[in-house]
């Protein structure tokens, strides 16, 4: 079936596909972000996972941005670099500064200028933390050398006081004060060494200048135009396919005989043709040139050999004398080129009359029953059967129903050469 999709709405399905391209077209400037690169940051020190990601809103804080749009110039403002810029925490206190710009270079100045405005606005914000902070830091650290110094004198009067090579409970004594010592100094310097580091906890590192992009950052102009292509044309299938499988209009002949109430005289194939004249047609038909129906079967034989007048002569050769009423749809176009074609072999006897499907009516005359004509799946069965009550309520009898099937030859003849044609039209 989605071959006869292809084969039967492919105009369709190519407008379909160069629309959708042109929205995918139109799309890329709200999607794409055009060109991205990262920057980073180092946070010396230990580092605890809130306090990185403190530092990660403080890069997109509107100081900062507000200075980098002052740096980077072109009439930019901050709340504008917002949209173009992202910070968040990664492993080992690094901060990543990502940019998007519509240049290769504009992404990778935006990344080194916004890194270099947050380095100097946090370095700004813990050195105008206070000075009180600083100096209780000082004094802090003062002390802990004071208290170095004190144990090392300590430690040498110690070690004077017990004398080399004696072993007394004297001696022994002030060794265990010593190894005592010893390692209240070595905490003092393991505490002494973290408020060194601590001092250090506002050194920030710019770790090098921000990777020039050699590409676009995804999804692309050419990536959304592709898409955009691909998922109209796909939801043109989809759509020719549902609407085949919701139709209700009926195929079967037995269905059709059933919801009529009458036999089937005749199904007779005819080459499919354009259903309505130029002036009816619809603009998309007009211009695409697609109004035949997508589902028509294509039968492989030339056009030619699809005998319509034989099939149509033993139809009206089947027909009793009476006079009687060749009933079509409006709408379908096949069935109504069919009663004509009936009509003229049959006589006098025979008149073609179109109803309305939906609200049918058939006016009272002097026939004395009714022959519908049809194309094959053209019709649901319950405008089949308002069909038949029109029918029944003008007192006409039912003498069954003819079925057209359109077909498109899936081959055709080869021209002949003028010679051979003329030899074949002199040829008795």
């Amino acid at each position: 079936m989605i071959g006869q999709v292809l084969r039967g709405r492919w105009r369709t399905l190519v407008v379909l596909a160069a629309l959708g391209a042109l929205v995918g077209a139109g799309s890329s400037f709200v999607l794409s972000p055009g060109y991205r690169t990262t920057a980073s940051v180092l946070l010396q020190g230990p580092r605890e996972a809130d306090e990185l990601l403190t530092q990660a809103e403080v890069a997109t804080s509107s100081v900062v941005l507000d200075r980098t749009a002052a740096v980077l110039g072109g009439g930019g403002t901050g709340a504008e670099l917002r949209d173009k810029v992202t910070a968040s925490a990664a492993q080992g206190n690094v901060i990543t500064i990502e940019a998007t710009g519509d240049t290769a270079e504009q992404a990778q100045g935006t990344a080194d200028q916004l890194a270099q405005e947050f380095v100097k606005y946090s370095t700004q914000i813990i050195a105008g933390s206070g000075d009180a902070a600083v100096q209780l830091a000082q004094e802090r650290r003062d002390t802990l050398r004071q208290q170095v110094s004190q144990t090392n004198q300590r430690i040498s009067e110690l070690a004077e006081k017990a004398g080399a090579g004696q072993t007394t409970v004297e001696s022994l004594q002030l060794r265990t004060e010593l190894e005592g010592l010893r390692s209240s100094i070595e905490q003092a310097m393991s505490a002494l060494n973290a408020a060194d580091t601590a001092s250090g906890l506002g050194n920030m590192v710019v770790l090098g200048s921000a990777e020039l992009p050699a590409s676009a950052a995804p999804p692309t102009l050419a990536q959304l135009v592709l898409g955009g292509a691909v998922l109209f044309f796909l939801l043109g299938v989809l759509g020719h396919l549902f609407t085949a499988r919701t139709d209700r209009r009926l195929r079967d002949e037995e269905e059709i005989a059933g919801a009529l109430g009458g036999p089937v005289l005749a199904t007779i194939e005819v080459v499919d043709e354009t259903p309505a004249a130029v002036g009816e047609r619809t603009l998309r038909a007009r211009l695409l040139h697609d109004d035949r129906p997508w589902n028509v079967p294509r039968v492989d034989v030339h056009p030619d050999e699809i005998e319509e007048e034989v099939h149509f002569h033993r139809l009206v050769a089947r027909l009793s004398p009476r006079r009687r009423l060749l009933l079509t749809a409006d709408g379908d176009h096949a069935g109504q080129r069919a009663a004509e074609r009936i009509a003229a072999l049959a006589g006098p006897r025979s008149t073609v009359v179109t109803v309305n499907p939906t609200r049918p009516v058939v006016r009272d005359g002097d026939a004395e029953e009714v022959l519908v004509v049809a194309s094959v799946g053209s019709r649901p069965a319950w405008e089949l059967v308002g069909i038949a009550e029109a029918c029944a309520d003008a007192g006409l009898a039912l003498a069954g129903a003819a079925l057209i099937r359109p077909v498109q030859p899936a081959r055709t003849r080869p021209e002949l050469p003028v010679e051979r044609e003329e030899e074949l039209a002199v040829t008795p």
